[in-house]
């Protein structure tokens, strides 16, 4: 898939673009930015969409305009864009990298570059050790610190890619394989299976009676970049989103135990192997045997459980967590499942950050069988996402009205609901006057600035906003992104103790990026009276379909469909904001 590498050098081009502005400048970085998120969430590959319909296929996607599809043509033809090898020519340095470490913006590291012949991680890490960084003017001690502390964030999440890349990525190849017809069965297991927030490798399991052809078609995908190794039962490759890929052909009767055994972490296997064993039987990949080493057929993971006096424990549970003591015991609660999900309510437009109107939403929403969407604009104070003012949110809520009332005359059940991504301020007051918060179905409130404030106080900050009466939902509560930002400090469970006494809910972001709360998180606040809501925090029509992701941390949270507030009808959301 060649989304990922082609977003990456969109959003270099945006960076390079601002180390040297121009009066033109300002829209061309916004113009790649856009470009390179559309490109980056795509749920399908680039180059399949210009091979079906051309250029034209490329300026159909929101933010591609002419210019930006010509781009994406070169490097679809030729696996290169003049004007991006043109910057790296110019400035030789691992831009991309740099940038990922907060702190550090385009001009910072061409100032680093300039001044200290930094080009990569590497050099910026010695000169770090040697105490440069600290003495140069616009950086000083407490930025080399945050630096350095962002270095080893980045370093202990490295070789590992978003849940988000990988997923499409392994299913896309997959697909592919299904259409050799040199296939019987086949699944992907492993850390996609029990949707990981980050995946350190593709697992792909699969029967076949051909199994060499079948490894010959693998290795010679498009998406495939170079062969680690290649057998007849096993071959790895190199992908060019950066991540490596294993096939593995098993025979059919071993399918299920195989299955079982490639899905579940080390932890996990190790005591259902050890409870195998406690019942004289022996479990791995091949299969299971009595004690006399004679093979007990199971046609499914569930039968293997059973056969160990077990119940049947979701992917996304085995993790060594405690599931298996509940699975003896036969207590698996039923996880939430993404058919439950009847709203998102955490949509943005146009009319802020988002790339699509308020009518293409709705039809968007519609399209993915959604009952109910809040429309959560971003508000006056975060100018970035040309955030609403009270008059804008007073125009967009007449809209609202006039869109229900035409989707409702057209017969669609859809309803949208009005609300806003309200920024929690400094001091924890809310960025909206009450006139306009009162007029609202939900209030969402959010923290999007001071990511640095002392563990207490950014506590009592959202604390404050959660007893202010005005939110019903708290966006993205550790405010982290994934391989990118570690949460702010703050004391999690009286968030949590917070949220219980004042009826706020805890939202699941499940944009791939966030995933906020994680699954630990979660499994945290349970010991609360509290309710979730699993949101996609959707700036596109595409991204509503991000609401999987969120499904799949919430199953890994070992949440039931009872504790998800978007699972409930309209009616019944209703009351549960009133309250």
């Amino acid at each position: 898939m060649e989304n990922k590498v082609l977003a990456d050098i969109f959003y270099e081009i945006a960076d390079f673009l601002d180390i040297e502005p121009t009066k033109s400048s300002k829209f061309e970085i916004m113009a790649y930015k856009k470009a390179g998120l559309t490109i980056e969430t795509l749920q399908e590959p680039i180059e399949d969409i210009y091979k079906k319909y051309g250029k034209k296929g490329l300026m159909s996607l929101p933010g591609i305009g002419s210019g930006l599809a010509d781009k994406i043509e070169e490097f679809i033809k030729t696996g290169k864009i003049k004007k991006y090898n043109e910057f790296k020519k110019k400035y030789p340095i691992d831009l991309r990298q740099l940038t990922n470490i907060e702190g550090i913006g385009a001009r910072k590291a061409i100032l680093l570059y300039k001044k200290l012949g930094i080009r990569n991680i590497a050099d910026l890490k010695r000169s770090i050790e040697q105490n440069k960084i600290s003495k140069l003017q616009n950086f000083g001690p407490k930025s080399q610190d945050s630096i350095k502390r962002s270095i080893e964030l980045l370093e202990k999440s490295k070789g590992r890619i978003l849940l988000g890349v990988a997923l499409p990525l392994a299913e896309q190849i997959v697909e592919q394989l299904k259409k050799s017809n040199l296939t019987d069965k086949i699944e992907i297991s492993g850390s996609i299976r029990r949707m990981r927030e980050t995946i350190g490798d593709i697992d792909i399991l699969a029967v076949s009676n051909q199994s060499k052809k079948l490894m010959d078609f693998f290795s010679e995908l498009n998406d495939v970049e170079n062969i680690i190794v290649k057998g007849e039962t096993k071959t790895t490759v190199w992908l060019k989103a950066g991540i490596s890929c294993d096939l593995r052909v098993v025979k059919n009767k071993s399918f299920a135990s195989a299955l079982q055994y490639f899905t579940g972490n080390k932890e996990h296997n190790i005591n259902i192997r050890e409870i195998a064993i406690s019942k004289n039987l022996k479990l791995n990949e091949y299969g299971l045997f009595d004690n006399k080493n004679k093979f007990i057929y199971c046609s499914n993971e569930n039968d293997i459980y059973e056969k160990l006096g077990m119940q049947y424990m979701p992917p996304e549970m085995r993790e060594d967590r405690g599931e298996i003591k509940l699975a003896q015991s036969h207590k698996i609660p039923k996880l939430v499942e993404l058919k439950d999900l009847k709203g998102d309510l955490h949509v943005h437009t146009d009319d802020s950050d988002g790339e699509n109107s308020l009518e293409e939403m709705a039809a968007a929403a519609q399209n993915n069988k959604l009952e109910y969407i809040a429309i959560t604009n971003h508000t006056k104070s975060l100018k970035i996402a040309n955030g609403l003012d009270e008059k804008r949110f007073s125009n967009l809520f007449e809209r609202i009205d006039k869109l229900n009332q035409k989707i409702q005359e057209s017969a669609n059940k859809l309803i949208l609901l009005k609300s806003a991504e309200v920024d929690i301020l400094k001091n924890g007051t809310l960025d909206l006057d009450k006139k306009t918060l009162d007029q609202m179905d939900c209030v969402i409130g959010a923290v999007h600035s001071y990511f640095k404030m002392e563990k207490n106080e950014m506590t009592s900050r959202i604390i404050k906003a959660i007893e202010s009466s005005n939110i019903n939902i708290l966006a993205h509560p550790t405010g982290r992104l994934i391989n990118e930002r570690p949460g702010y400090l703050l004391d999690i469970e009286k968030i949590f103790e917070a949220c219980e006494k004042n009826n706020v809910i805890l939202e699941i972001n499940s944009f791939p990026n966030r995933l906020d709360l994680n699954d630990t998180n979660i499994l945290l606040a349970s010991k609360y009276n509290v309710m979730f809501s699993i949101d996609t925090d959707s700036h596109r029509a595409e991204h509503l379909k991000f609401l999987k992701y969120g499904t799949g941390t919430a199953r890994r949270g070992w949440l039931a469909k009872e504790k998800i507030i978007n699972s409930k009808s309209l009616d019944q959301l209703k009351q549960i904001f009133k309250k």
